[in-house]
């Protein structure tokens, strides 16, 4: 069993509250739950408006898969309108 996590570091340009932020981020964790079957949490940066780090983690038999499906997450994640990917990192354990 191989259990892969995802940190993506999020700028959020339009955000002028944590009430907008929320917005934002509050949709992009539902369509990557309900795309992915995946869990999702908001992991850093709670209180500032313009920032955000979401944490994604999967479960699989293989190593492999877990990395195609975060890579794919990233991937997703990176064209949404709201939020812009800063960087990510992905690690196996």
């Amino acid at each position: 069993m191989t259990i892969g996590v995802l940190q993506m570091d999020f700028l959020i340009p339009g955000a002028r509250s944590l009430k907008d932020k929320r917005r934002v981020l509050n949709s992009l964790k539902q369509q990557l739950r309900n795309r992915f079957n995946c869990s999702v949490a908001e992991t850093a940066f709670n209180d500032l408006w313009g920032r955000a780090q979401l944490t994604a983690c999967v479960v699989s038999n293989e190593g492999r898969h877990a990395n195609e499906q975060l890579n794919e997450i990233a991937h997703f994640a990176s064209n949404k309108a709201g939020a812009e990917l800063l960087d990510y990192r992905i690690e196996m354990l």
